[in-house]
């Protein structure tokens, strides 16, 4: 049954596929990251889906008094399926050439779990945080969008039909009942399961069925608002929290009842929205009708994009950025006329599609189960790439015992510490930054068998007691390292007697506030202005905050264990040895990547003058930059040798280099026990 079509929902879309492109692109305007709420396009895309699809099965049961199962999922068919497996089949080839093998695994499986329309349960499983800038490089990480709308659409006709059927005094009631309970599902699991209340239907369901009430009422009174004062003002008010939300929103309270914001501006505009109104005529301009119109393609070829062009150059641009942008546009409106737009014309026939499809399927299906069965394909690489970087996460194969109920697969961020043995006694216990998570993982496997609990503490920065990480572009605080977030460290450290505390930090990039410039080319872009760090510190705080926190350790017979910075590099090493590999093959032997020992010298100045300072006789040292540094070539550190590759990106050590900084803690533990 053909609805009466209505330019302002298009422009709606326009508006969310503009917003959650922007969110992913991470642009950056005047210094500040823009449109950090973006990904409440998604949520606009929900409530405009479940409004109409509801349209077609309440018009028809309404009006026809039957519904056709078949009709309806062959619209689905035709409207979702050939321009997803295309984009797919388009990938493969770049997954080939940048994709190491256990990342092109991942990819696989992603790939495979999106055509049994399940992705939002394999990404809520691998236990990435969306939005975190490891989940930025999985290309099809956005499809868990089309699996909660495809298991909505396979789900909502039927328990609507027995609805009809057997309580149709009472559909309304349950649409708001069902609306009211998964607002209440997801306001609960934002606070006590994030990351599965953002990837689950029944915490989004209440945003599909947002947009179902409104056709419900609609349909049943034969008309929208009629009230013309209301018409005139309701839909600003909605475009007005829609953008706010687009603009101040953080993705740590959603979804929750704070969604509700935006969700109701969606539904004031199309409930309220009239030809003649200003909100609708802007809606309804062609430009941005145009957008909305190929929004499915563009929401479907943008994380692909953005995800392969910063696979091959870790950091792109903000000229990169604009430049992805622009081919995301050509590559959508070539799939949406070439693609689309014959799939959903009913006079190209359905079997014929059928058949496509299946073969497209065909194809995905086979090529990604034998990428899984032969392990990625490990032969398209040299050994270097495979033996220390390509490895899967130890905490998976280990299955460590884990005392809170806050893992996230690494413990990175924990709201308290993770203990991984504790049926022991004494402790060791690792406190930092992600240079500690990155030891983590080698560390828990040599201490696996010895007589210590395992203890690990830190988050995506150093947390300094009584130092505030302010942005110095919105003066916000850091949402994990302030002084809110150490009440339970604090707690935790006052108890801890007769321990090894472990402190690991990237600490030149806090004391000079500034991301890494190797002096050769490389200009580490982490930043948004320049290589500036994103948030404002008071050296003299950090120096007295990390004595203090030292002192407080030493005060109940611990042991601590500091280590030095690691030499960081610029560039992404695997990467930067993938196209080397590229261009001379196996006569990249002998040809290191190298940063100069001067320059690591003087970024770390202030950072030894620190770390010198803290003296007592239960303090030991690290020093990774013995490790690489004058090692191979005399006043260069070496990022790799002929076997191993000591850095997983331009800072962070990779497994190897882990093990191999880890050797030396593990000296000082024996030394340590003999004493």
């Amino acid at each position: 049954m053909k609805l009466t079509y209505r330019p302002e929902i298009d422009g709606l879309r326009g508006v969310a596929v503009i917003a959650v492109i922007l969110y992913h692109s991470q642009i950056n305007i005047l210094g500040h990251k823009s449109f950090k709420g973006g990904f409440i396009g998604v949520d606009i895309f929900f409530v405009i889906s479940g409004y109409l699809i509801s349209s077609i099965i309440f018009k028809e049961l309404f009006i026809k008094g039957s519904f056709s199962f078949k009709n309806f999922y062959e619209r689905r068919i035709r409207r979702i399926l050939p321009a997803l497996l295309f984009v797919m089949l388009a990938s493969l080839p770049f997954a080939w050439l940048y994709m190491r093998p256990t990342i092109f695994i991942d990819f696989s499986k992603s790939i495979l779990y999106s055509i049994g329309f399940s992705s939002n349960f394999y990404f809520w499983y691998s236990g990435g945080r969306y939005g975190a800038e490891s989940e930025l490089l999985k290309p099809f990480l956005h499809t868990w969008s089309l699996s909660i709308e495809e298991q909505f659409y396979i789900l909502f006709p039927i328990v609507f039909l027995v609805s009809f059927k057997y309580f149709k005094k009472y559909l309304i009631f349950i649409l708001i009942f069902g609306f009211i309970i998964s607002l209440g599902l997801a306001d609960w699991g934002n606070k006590n399961h994030p990351s599965f209340n953002f990837y689950n239907l029944t915490s989004r369901g209440w945003e599909l069925l947002a947009g179902s009430i409104l056709s419900y009422f609609e349909i049943k009174l034969g008309y929208r608002n009629r009230n013309n004062r209301l018409g005139l003002i309701l839909p600003t008010i909605g475009l007005i929290l829609i953008i706010h939300a687009i603009i101040f929103f953080d993705d740590r309270f959603h979804p929750s009842i704070y969604t509700l914001s935006p969700v109701l501006g969606v539904c004031l505009i199309i409930w309220f929205s009239k030809r003649d109104e200003l909100i609708t005529k802007i809606l309804s301009t062609k430009f941005i009708v145009g957008i909305g119109l190929i929004s499915y393609s563009l929401y479907l070829w943008h994380y692909p994009v953005f995800a392969f062009a910063r696979i091959k150059n870790f950091n792109i641009s903000e000229y990169e950025k604009l430049e992805c942008i622009v081919l995301i546009i050509i590559l959508s409106l070539l799939s949406y006329f070439l693609i689309e737009k014959p799939a959903r014309d009913k006079k190209n026939k359905m079997n014929i599609l059928v058949y496509i499809i299946l073969l497209f399927i065909f194809i995905l299906v086979s090529f990604n189960t034998l990428n899984i069965i032969k392990n990625g394909f490990k032969n398209r690489f040299p050994q270097i790439l495979l033996s220390s970087i390509d490895v899967e996460n130890p905490w998976g194969k280990l299955k460590p015992k884990i005392n809170t109920k806050d893992y996230n697969g690494t413990c990175m961020n924990s709201k308290k510490p993770c203990e991984f043995f504790n049926e022991k006694n004494s402790k060791i216990i690792l406190f930092g930054d992600s240079h500690a998570g990155s030891l983590s993982f080698d560390l828990y496997k040599k201490l696996q068998n010895k007589d210590y609990n395992f203890i690990t503490t830190y988050k995506t920065c150093f947390n300094f007691r009584d130092v505030n990480y302010v942005n110095r572009f919105t003066n916000k605080k850091h949402k994990f390292c302030n002084n809110e977030t150490l009440n339970q460290e604090n707690k935790f450290f006052k108890k801890t007697t007769n321990s090894i505390v472990i402190i690991a930090g990237r600490f030149p990039l806090y004391l000079t506030e500034l991301y890494f410039d190797n002096k050769e080319g490389y200009i580490e872009t982490g930043g948004k202005e320049g290589n500036k760090f994103d948030y404002k510190l008071n050296k003299s705080e950090i120096e007295n905050s990390l004595r203090n926190f030292v002192s407080d350790i030493l005060k109940n017979n611990n042991k601590v264990i500091i280590v030095y910075p690691i030499p960081e590099v610029g560039y992404s090493v695997p990467n930067e040895i993938i196209k080397k590999y590229r261009k001379k093959g196996n006569e990249m032997e002998n040809d290191y990547l190298t940063t100069s020992y001067s320059v690591y010298v003087d970024r770390t100045k202030s950072s030894f003058n620190l770390l010198d300072s803290l003296i007592n006789k239960n303090i030991y040292r690290v020093y990774p930059h013995k490790l690489f540094c004058n090692t191979v070539i005399k006043g260069r550190c070496v990022t790799h040798d002929e076997e191993n590759i000591f850095y997983s990106d331009d800072d962070h050590p990779s497994l190897k280099g882990a093990e191999m900084i880890n050797n030396l803690i593990m000296d000082i533990i024996k030394k340590i026990e003999n004493e």
